[in-house]
């Protein structure tokens, strides 16, 4: 593993999306996120990830780190994590993936990138709750959820949004399905259309890197909050998701997406 890295607050644009949310999309269709990627100056290209996992974690870390490295123009290789698995503070260049009970805040997982250039991502993390995956009286307290959660969140570290959100299972942990139990191990994975994506994303090359770069200044703050978000853009009609944004101007955005918690 490498040298533990110290974390980094410094911020340029923050999307944040908790747990499994947002914006409906066919299988069939595009699901980059925004256009966001990483820049790098040849394929395929390797993205570290911070280890602040522990527990039943450890073990889907892994299995969700060795998925994702089956795409052909990206590999991830996990190193010593950067940060406590409590603040969850992220690294310039690479992606720190936690767990930690984050108390009853409603939401399952987050995952958060920093953006530079309009499409750029800097640094991200990926946090579990597990406030909620440790309580036995939420019905997708279960290994196959949890596996599914820390997939899609890591997923989107990348730039990939979600396939399908009709509550279907399209056997990809990118679709918005829900394992109700350990043997239930539908959508735990990436499928053949996440990597086909991620050769789209990531077809182009860039003049520049933000892999292991550190991003400029352009915003900080703590915006794992409600009250940080910004703007109600969209709720379902159900309740369950719904989107914020917060501006900061000059095109820097903050795009919350949230799967509430509450059955």
């Amino acid at each position: 593993m490498n040298t533990r890295k110290r974390p980094v607050s410094l911020l340029v644009l923050v999307v944040m999306m908790i747990a499994l949310a947002a914006f409906p999309i066919s299988a069939g269709a595009s699901h980059s996120w925004g256009g966001y990627h990483w820049a790098r100056t040849s394929n395929p290209f390797t993205l570290k990830l911070g280890d602040n996992v522990s527990g039943l974690w450890d073990g889907m870390f892994v299995i969700a780190s060795n998925d994702w490295s089956q795409s052909n123009v990206m590999d991830t290789t996990i190193v010593a994590g950067g940060t406590s698995a409590k603040s969850c503070r992220p690294t310039a260049g690479r992606v720190e993936v936690c767990n930690a009970n984050y108390r009853n805040t409603g939401w399952l997982g987050v995952a958060q990138i920093w953006i530079t250039g309009g499409t750029h991502i800097t640094q991200g993390i990926v946090k579990n709750n597990d406030y909620y995956f440790g309580n036995s009286s939420y019905t997708y307290n279960n290994t196959a959820e949890m596996q599914h959660v820390i997939c899609q969140e890591i997923g989107h570290t990348f730039g990939l949004d979600h396939q399908d959100e009709s509550g279907i299972s399209l056997n990809t942990c990118m679709d918005y399905y829900h394992n109700t139990s350990a043997s239930d191990t539908q959508s735990t994975h990436p499928n053949a259309h996440d990597y086909q994506e991620l050769g789209i994303i990531y077809a182009h090359l860039d003049s520049t890197t933000t892999i292991g770069s550190m991003p400029a200044e352009i915003a900080n703050g703590d915006l794992s909050e409600p009250n940080a978000w910004g703007k109600l853009v969209s709720t379902s009609a159900n309740g369950r998701e719904s989107t914020y944004m917060r501006d900061f101007g000059k095109g820097n955005v903050v795009v919350t997406f949230v799967i509430w918690a509450n059955e």
